[in-house]
């Protein structure tokens, strides 16, 4: 069985300590988006949480980078930070449709993210993911979350992202709990416990880790080591994998995608 693609990336291309670490000297800031979609094969858009963007901007991003190049895009915080989710339906659809579609095939999934007080509410969450729309204009639209709380750890969560076909983000945190289990037709990992002392954000003997881990996971596996709410294995099928370093300082992050994709090929 053949493997499925394994992206590998960082979150934003916008950093002014990159410039210098991870940007050459000199480059100018328009040309920064080009450069890291050479040097590396996704990037989270992190600023759509915080506002949107026109169509013609996700449209320039897509003629900016090279084929099989994918941006996976954040939700909107007024979408996730909310007491009641099954309320967020509004703006869900005002996210999806301020012009997301204009990336094309360099759409990947979108990211909805929740913050760290949030607990399972089986019943709202159940209508947040209702409220999810699987297409725009056309475009497929696939999902993964991420939550940040205890109560989730739960086989109920774990079946209704399943039966939503919502993949769960799985998370390697110094500060949230993670869940690994496979609930979609794609993986999304962030691996979040890197630290700037480390020239590649990881000690490098975590690699051969998180490389055996992606190519598991893109070959339709389940890692081991990993910490799951089920014991029961998903079908395998490949399933197409995205690996984000997004740590707090962030000046190393990415040189760790270039670390764990130079190991992968």
């Amino acid at each position: 069985m053949a493997s499925a693609p394994i992206r590998i990336g960082i979150g934003g291309w916008t950093f002014e300590p990159w410039r210098g670490t991870f940007y050459p000297e000199g480059l100018v800031q328009k040309k920064e988006l080009e450069y890291a979609s050479q040097q590396l094969s996704a990037i989270e858009i992190n600023g759509t949480y915080y506002s949107s963007f026109k169509p013609a901007t996700f449209e320039g991003w897509a003629k900016t980078v090279p084929e099989g190049f994918v941006f996976t895009v954040k939700g909107s915080r007024f979408c996730t930070n909310r007491k009641i989710l099954a309320e967020a339906g509004e703006s869900v659809q005002r996210f999806v449709s301020q012009g997301l579609v204009e990336l094309g095939d360099k759409l990947g999934p979108l990211f909805w993210q929740f913050m760290a007080t949030k607990k399972f509410d089986a019943e709202d969450f159940r209508a947040f993911l209702a409220l999810l729309p699987r297409e725009e204009a056309g475009v497929k639209l696939r999902h993964a979350i991420q939550v940040r709380h205890d109560s989730f750890h739960v086989p109920e969560f774990v079946a209704m992202c399943r039966e939503a076909d919502v993949a769960i983000v799985y998370a390697d945190s110094p500060q949230y709990p993670a869940i690994a289990d496979i609930t979609g037709d794609f993986i999304y990992a962030r691996l979040e416990a890197g630290e700037d002392d480390n020239p590649l954000c990881y000690p490098e003997a975590d690699f051969p880790r998180w490389t055996q881990a992606a190519e598991v996971w893109a070959a339709g596996g389940r890692p081991d080591g990993l910490p799951y709410v089920e014991t029961k294995t998903p079908p395998k099928q490949p399933r197409e994998t995205f690996v984000f370093f997004i740590h707090g300082g962030k000046v190393r992050a990415p040189a760790a995608a270039q670390e764990l994709i130079r190991r992968l090929a």
